[in-house]
C-alpha cells in the first residue's frame, strides 16, 4: 500500500462542512466517493488535517489516503478532477511516507477571512458585506489581534459542542490588512476549535468599538465561556488558506 497526500479547494457554499455526516452532503464524502470509484476500493477513507464547518471554503486543505500503487498520478488526478463536481479540485497529488497523516503530522494552520464594504454580487458568496466597515480602524484591529499571540484557553472562543477536553491553543500570527474595499484577518495556529476563527473574528469587531479593546478581549479570554464572546461571523467569508508540515 502507497500512501498518497492531496491538497484540495472547494468553494463550501452547498456543502455541510468537510467531515462525513449522516444525511448531509460534505466534501470528505465526496471525495471518498470519486476517488473509490477511479481506483475500484470500497475501504478506501481519506484524512483531511481538520474540519471545516458548513459554507467555510479552502484553498488549501490538505488530506491523504492509503491504496495500492498508482502508476501514472498525472492521469489519475486529471481523471479525478474529471468526475468531481466544479466545486471541488484536487490540485495536487503527491506519495509520501507510510507515516504521514495529514491531521496529526500538521504543524501549522492558517485561515483568512474576508469584509467587503462595497456591495457586489462577486463578492456576495466569498465575504462579508457590511457598508460600516468602511469605518473600521485597521490600527486597532491588529492592536488587539497581538493579544491572540502565544497559547491561552480558547474555551470562550470554542463552540460548545466542542469534544476536545484541551482548549489550549498556541497562536503564530494573527494580523488585519485592507486592500481596495476589503479587509482580510489572517490567523495562523498548531490547531484551531470548532467555530474559533468565526468567533475570534466577531469578537475583534466588537472590541474595537469598546473604550478598552485589549481589556475587553482579556476578560473574555479569562472567562472561559463563549456567551462571554461576541456572535460568530457568517461561514462564507472563511477560507482554510494552509497546512504546513
Amino acid at each position: 500500500m502507497a500512501n498518497y497526500k492531496i491538497i484540495v479547494q472547494y468553494d463550501g457554499t452547498d456543502y455541510s462542512g468537510w467531515q462525513i455526516q449522516k444525511n448531509a452532503v460534505t466534501v470528505q464524502q465526496i471525495l471518498n466517493e470519486k476517488i473509490s470509484l477511479i481506483l475500484r476500493e470500497k475501504d478506501l477513507i481519506i484524512t483531511g488535517s481538520g474540519r471545516t464547518d458548513a459554507g467555510v471554503h479552502s484553498l488549501g486543505q490538505t488530506a491523504n489516503f492509503k491504496a495500492d500503487q498508482i502508476e501514472d498520478t498525472g492521469r489519475f488526478l486529471h481523471s479525478l478532477n474529471s468526475i468531481l463536481p466544479k466545486d471541488i479540485s484536487v490540485i495536487s497529488l503527491e506519495e509520501v511516507s507510510e507515516e504521514f497523516n495529514a491531521r496529526f503530522s500538521a504543524k501549522k494552520r492558517s485561515y483568512f477571512y474576508i469584509l467587503n464594504f462595497t456591495k457586489s454580487p462577486f463578492y456576495e458568496k466569498y465575504t462579508w458585506y457590511d457598508s460600516r466597515f468602511a469605518n473600521l480602524d485597521i490600527e486597532k484591529l491588529n492592536s488587539v489581534a497581538k493579544i491572540l499571540k502565544g497559547t491561552n484557553d480558547f474555551t470562550s472562543f470554542s463552540r460548545k459542542d466542542d469534544e476536545k477536553k484541551n482548549k489550549n491553543c498556541e497562536i503564530f500570527e494573527a494580523s488585519w490588512r485592507k486592500k481596495g474595499k476589503l479587509f482580510f484577518f489572517y490567523i495562523e495556529a498548531n490547531r484551531f476549535l470548532r467555530g474559533m476563527v468565526r468567533s475570534i473574528t466577531g469578537t475583534m469587531l466588537k472590541a474595537v468599538n469598546q473604550d478598552e479593546p485589549e481589556s475587553y478581549i482579556k476578560k473574555i479570554f479569562e472567562a472561559s465561556d463563549r456567551s462571554s464572546a461576541n456572535e460568530s461571523v457568517p461561514a462564507k467569508g472563511l477560507f482554510l488558506y494552509k497546512v504546513k508540515y
